[in-house]
């Protein structure tokens, strides 16, 4: 397979606003998720954006980003215009979208939720990392994952997801990392689908897929990623960042 990686970014967070040019270590965030993404080597890196601003500050650190509409209603759909605007050849059957929040991302997770995809033949390969904390498990703010796990425990097979403590009983819980592979036909079905009943409930769109019959994969990794979306967000980032600086 031969993949193509997008990144949707948009200025108009409600949180955050402005938050993909915020300065990370004299750094825009949007060109550190860029720059990681394309340290994975996995293929090109685009980034799909709604705003000129962005697309010139990803140009001024040597990358390409394709402006789409401001009213696309997802960052799905932001990838699958961007998708059809750099590869009208169709060259790329598998595509990864990757949160634009994720500054300080290990690119591992990347290639984690490819090899899931890729291995089990599912629709859509995914991520998620073992819950330490049981408050998490409690909190609805983080998303579980419901998954079959193969005898190594390192792919599994997602049968649903929750913002409640599920499964029941005693054992693991999985926290879900946002990072989506698509065959790139998976991808052009499931942005034509029409939102779900459970996600209009859970308010997760990867239900949409669930409920319409698609197979989604999981890589298990070993840390959910920070993603920036308020100010307090940021300034760990920051901090973070910082630090990797001090020990490199």
């Amino acid at each position: 397979m031969k993949p193509i990686i997008l990144i949707p970014a948009r200025m108009a967070s409600t949180r955050l606003p402005g938050k993909p040019l915020a300065d990370i270590g004299g750094v825009p965030m949007i060109v550190r998720v860029w720059q990681k993404a394309v340290e994975t080597g996995v293929g090109p890196v685009v980034v799909a954006c709604s705003e000129p601003e962005v697309q010139k500050a990803i140009e001024a650190a040597g990358g390409r980003a394709i402006l789409t509409k401001p009213e696309l209603p997802s960052g799905s759909d932001r990838v699958w215009a961007a998708l059809n605007a750099v590869d009208r050849a169709f060259e790329h059957d598998l595509v990864v979208n990757l949160q634009g929040d994720l500054p300080t991302f290990n690119p591992a997770i990347i290639k984690a939720a490819i090899d899931a995809m890729v291995t089990t033949g599912a629709d859509i390969g995914t991520c998620a990392a073992e819950i330490e904390d049981e408050k998490e498990a409690d909190n609805p703010s983080v998303v579980k994952v419901v998954a079959t796990w193969d005898v190594g425990g390192t792919r599994g097979k997602a049968h649903y997801f929750t913002r409640a403590k599920a499964p029941w009983g005693k054992g693991p819980w999985f926290h879900h990392v946002g990072i989506y592979a698509y065959r790139r036909e998976a991808l052009q079905r499931f942005i034509n689908l029409l939102p779900s009943p459970l996600e209009g409930r859970e308010k997760l769109e990867q239900l949409r897929a669930i409920e319409a019959g698609m197979t989604i994969a999981v890589g298990k990794v070993d840390e959910v990623p920070s993603s920036v979306d308020t100010p307090a967000d940021l300034e760990k980032a920051r901090a973070q960042v910082a630090k990797e600086k001090k020990l490199a």
